[in-house]
């Protein structure tokens, strides 16, 4: 069988890429671009296509049925940016590739505690040798109730995580667990607004939760309250978020992602004026942390979603069951 890669990084994928086709014996054709409808005559011939997070709109969609691709897979937990209906509608099934949730939960846990003890005032004023103290007081999470909007794998482990540091923990799920009780209490999403000095998003982007965070809801948090997102950069309003920064309604933001990202991370952008006026205001503010949707990026990561993405392209063109198929 036969499978196109594109967004294949050099520097990390194609070694791997490799070595896994050969195991499994897929003769592999390596794009290092997106898929467009420049480059997508590399999917001719092949059975299956691998991506990453670039948009699959129902034009890209009807080229790739049209060159004969009947699977398509993400290296990716989240599949939000695929015109599933485009997929049905072609007859392209659709697979994702989960990694393991440690790396985005240490991720998670990490951007908190920067976020609480204001690290990049505190970076920012090393780096010119400022060692005065005053505006970088912190607080420590022994003091705190956070709330976890999600408890899935990462949500989970992120509570599991926090709960040796002695806060106090809620959660909100559409679905909850009995295991998630041992570490935090289900409470309403009102209530986790309310009671909540940090707020982490661990749920997939929906039409139900698009702009889950909004104008109503941050005014039903707390005053000085820390916003966490290593999900989906469309959970949150970034115009409202932005308000909420300006007017200390929001104290501090961890963001790994934001809204509009697609076509923008993983490139250098350095020389570029960039068409995303809410990424340039988030980031200059000095109690925002932005980081470029890399939670995920561990050596572990990268293997698992290398390695299942193409396991999965092997299941489908052998009738099997396949566990990543998602539509």
């Amino acid at each position: 069988m036969r499978v196109t890669v594109y967004n294949c990084r050099e520097f990390d994928e194609k070694e791997l890429f490799e070595r896994y086709g050969k195991e499994l014996g897929i003769e592999l054709v390596l794009c290092a671009d997106a898929p467009d409808l420049h480059n997508i005559c590399l999917a001719q011939g092949s059975e299956c296509v691998d991506i990453i997070t670039s948009r699959i709109t129902r034009e890209l969609m009807e080229a790739f049925h049209k060159n004969g691709v009947r699977y398509l897979t993400t290296r990716t937990i989240g599949y939000d940016h695929i015109d599933l209906d485009a997929a049905r509608e072609f007859g392209i099934r659709v697979g994702n590739a989960p990694y393991g949730p440690n790396g985005v939960a240490d991720y998670t846990v990490m951007l908190i505690l920067m976020s609480i003890r204001k690290m990049k005032r505190i970076m920012e004023r090393t780096n010119i040798q400022d060692y005065s103290l005053s505006g970088i007081q912190g607080r420590e999470l022994k003091d705190l109730t956070v709330g976890v909007i999600g408890t899935g794998r990462i949500g989970k482990t992120v509570l599991r995580s926090l709960s040796g540091f002695g806060c106090k923990l809620i959660a909100y799920d559409l679905y909850e667990q009995e295991e998630v009780r041992q570490y935090a209490a289900y409470v309403p999403l009102e209530q986790l607004f309310a009671q909540a000095d940090v707020i982490t998003l661990h749920t997939p982007l929906t039409e139900e939760n698009y702009h889950l965070i909004n104008e109503k809801s941050i005014a039903g948090m707390k005053d000085g309250v820390t916003i966490i997102n290593t999900a989906r950069g469309a959970l949150i309003d970034s115009q409202a978020l932005i308000g909420a920064i300006e007017s200390g309604k929001i104290g501090a933001a961890g963001l790994d992602v934001v809204e509009n990202e697609f076509g923008l991370y993983y490139y250098d952008h350095k020389s570029d004026i960039l068409d995303n006026r809410e990424l340039a205001i988030l980031r200059s503010f000095p109690n925002v942390t932005v980081s470029h949707h890399m939670a995920f990026y561990t050596d572990d990561c990268v293997e698992t979603v290398v390695r299942d993405s193409l396991l999965g392209c092997k299941y489908f063109a052998e009738g099997k069951e396949n566990p990543w198929e998602v539509a």
